[in-house]
């Protein structure tokens, strides 16, 4: 490694490899390296997606995000999810739109991305050092000097994307907080988000274990709505997982280490309304026959959820037919089915948390070059 390079970049994950590229393809002529503490690159790639790594959504909007939504749109707006096509394409990555939205290469393979992103940076002379923990950057003059486990090196700008905290075994240990720091910068209070929650292990998760389907859930602090999404829930062994889950996960996580008074409901039947539930049971009621509780329910819920939430009713309602049903049995099942306490007692944390909330403040970042406000170069 020379002593003195144009451009470091701290953190060899999908942003590091990312931004070397660009600058290099911006001016070939700059000596460019990425320092990386981690044995090997792209760990994170490689799990993203299943193993599949989807890249962005066939449609992206600030309202996508959290943060200043104003900040985030003029980012969108400079590079766009179809110039984000483009540019994969001209990796030798060739994407798909699947029917959820997101993109993945056409191969199916995460490896594909990382190694279409390996031989961009080679053919374009970026060096890579693996092995290369950075424990400090000092600006000198018009340089800065970087303390790594190796040694030093100076450069003339340097770049940090060394990610967050959320899956450390891929090498994510949040020590680029503390570098940002050392450069001015404040760091807000992080914590795991699109993470899976635990729920009470007396709660009936167990039992359902395995099922998924489309569900509302409402996030209330202090008795206020906060957030509302729908989508599919995954009953898990440990609570519940999921898309719509993990979009909740933030919400809730921040709450609850904030000591906040933090409620998760859940509806399991989000096509229909709180009065739409009721009008479907009491038209039920009036056909004639002895359609049990259970039954009805499976006609919009998988078949055990349907059997659960008749069974956990007081009294239970595993064999009483819909057209037996009290009015107050009626209103206490369209509670269950709308407004269902979960009793969420945490999360996964980061082993299991997909990203990073908080840190670096966005207002400390100029959107129109993503470098610092505090620090230039």
């Amino acid at each position: 490694m020379p002593s003195t390079i144009d451009i470091a970049i701290i953190g060899a994950g999908a942003a590091g490899l990312a931004a070397g590229i660009f600058a290099a393809e911006t001016n070939p002529k700059l000596s460019i390296a990425l320092l990386d503490s981690a044995k090997t690159i792209g760990a994170k790639i490689l799990v993203s997606g299943g193993g599949r790594c989807n890249v962005t959504n066939h449609r992206l909007t600030a309202s996508d995000f959290h943060g200043n939504r104003k900040l985030i749109d003029r980012v969108l707006r400079r590079f766009n999810e179809q110039a984000t096509v483009r540019w994969f394409d001209s990796l030798g990555v060739p994407l798909k739109t699947e029917a959820t939205g997101k993109l993945f290469p056409v191969s199916n393979k995460a490896r594909t991305v990382l190694d279409g992103l390996l031989r961009r940076c080679e053919v374009l002379g970026v060096s890579l050092f693996t092995h290369h923990l950075v424990r400090g950057i000092i600006r000198e003059g018009e340089e800065f000097l970087i303390q790594h486990s190796q040694g030093t090196l100076r450069a003339k700008r340097v770049i940090l994307s060394t990610g967050g905290r959320s899956l450390p075994k891929t090498g994510s240990d949040g020590s680029g907080w503390g570098l940002a720091q050392q450069l001015g910068h404040t760091v807000t209070a992080t914590y795991p988000a699109l993470v899976p929650l635990l729920l009470e292990p007396s709660f009936f998760h167990t039992i359902l274990s395995g099922i998924s389907h489309e569900v509302t859930l409402t996030t209330t602090i202090k008795g206020k709505t906060f957030d509302r999404s729908t989508g599919s829930l995954l009953w898990t062994h440990f609570g519940i997982s999921g898309p719509v889950v993990l979009d909740a996960s933030r919400v809730w996580v921040r709450a609850a280490a904030q000591g906040e008074a933090v409620r998760l409901y859940l509806h399991c039947a989000p096509q229909l309304s709180n009065q739409d539930v009721e009008k479907w049971l009491m038209q039920a009621a009036s056909v004639p026959g002895r359609k049990l509780v259970p039954t009805l329910l499976s006609e919009r819920l998988p078949t055990r959820v349907a059997t659960m939430l008749a069974g956990i009713q007081e009294p239970a309602l595993s064999d009483t037919p819909v057209n037996l049903l009290s009015k107050e049995a009626r209103r206490n099942l369209v509670q269950t089915l709308t407004h269902l306490v979960l009793p969420v007692m945490g999360s996964r944390g980061w082993n299991f948390a997909e990203v990073t909330a908080g840190g670096v403040p966005l207002e400390e970042i100029s959107p129109h070059s993503m470098g610092s406000r505090h620090m230039p170069g």
